[in-house]
């Protein structure tokens, strides 16, 4: 049985909404001002309002610590582990960690927190915003078994947003080799950046090639639910679901709830 059965059982479409931290400690625009708490106050905000949406499952991501960097440091891992530690009382679906970009970073917080998976790019030579990025799926998956963490998902993202891939191979052969020298748990299709989505024929090729769940990455949204779930086996959103449908705003319930209105129509 794959780990997605496990983290979602009975359940088909899955829907995974973002909880975006405000800059954190150590990040260009964290503000000291308001500090840790407010931080929470946020997160514990968007949670709350996914959850009561409906939404099947959350993922927590440090999206707005622009610049990005590919090695995280300590204040963000203490200050989202932290964070995530306080709110776990109230957290009732199944969730998730991003660390942008760093995946070994996202996975300690994973094994600490009790997330069930992770989401990074993981395989592949970028060019990108943030220079030349050179992944190491291996090192991270000898580190997945040092810290006993087998049982938490590794969702592989490869088609990096803000960055262009060197390996020119199709996208679809790209994921059929990632799926059987990589062992993902997941593959993810994206857009060019944030909020924008692949397109249905890029998921529809993945989806044909590869035996394991597919999820479109970004710009999912009520819009083109329909026509992205003819191929994809879930979904990860954020930017839709946000007040006016901004990145860097909160999560609008009443979006959420339409949203996931659509999707448990589509799913019958």
């Amino acid at each position: 049985m794959s780990l997605l059965k496990v983290i979602f059982p009975n359940k088909r479409k899955i829907v995974i909404g973002m909880i975006h931290f405000p800059p954190l400690p150590s990040a260009p625009m964290y503000d000291d001002e308001k500090g840790i708490n407010y931080l929470k106050n946020v997160v514990e905000k968007d949670l709350i309002a996914l959850q009561d949406g409906g939404i099947d499952g959350v993922m927590f991501c440090n999206e707005n610590d622009r610049p990005y960097n590919f090695e995280a440091d300590f204040a963000t891992v203490a200050t989202m582990s932290s964070i995530i530690g306080s709110l776990l009382d109230k957290i009732k679906v199944p969730f998730g960690i991003d660390v942008l970009w760093d995946p070994k970073a996202a996975l300690a917080i994973a094994k600490a927190t009790g997330a069930k998976f992770i989401r990074e790019i993981v395989t592949g030579v970028f060019v990108s915003d943030m220079g030349l990025w050179n992944t190491k799926v291996g090192e991270l998956y000898r580190y997945r078994r040092l810290i006993d963490a087998d049982d938490i998902a590794v969702f592989f993202n490869i088609s990096a947003e803000f960055a262009y891939n060197l390996d020119r191979r199709p996208l679809e052969v790209i994921a059929k080799s990632t799926v059987f020298s990589s062992l993902a748990d997941v593959i993810l299709v994206s857009g060019p950046m944030t909020g924008a989505p692949p397109t249905p024929d890029m998921v529809k090729r993945v989806k044909e090639e590869v035996d394991v769940p597919v999820f479109v990455n970004t710009g999912f949204n009520e819009k083109n639910a329909e026509e992205m779930f003819k191929f994809a086996d879930g979904a990860i959103v954020g930017t839709s679901l946000k007040y006016d449908g901004i990145t860097w705003n909160q999560v609008d319930p009443e979006r959420v709830r339409s949203l996931m209105n659509k999707v448990n129509n589509i799913r019958g």
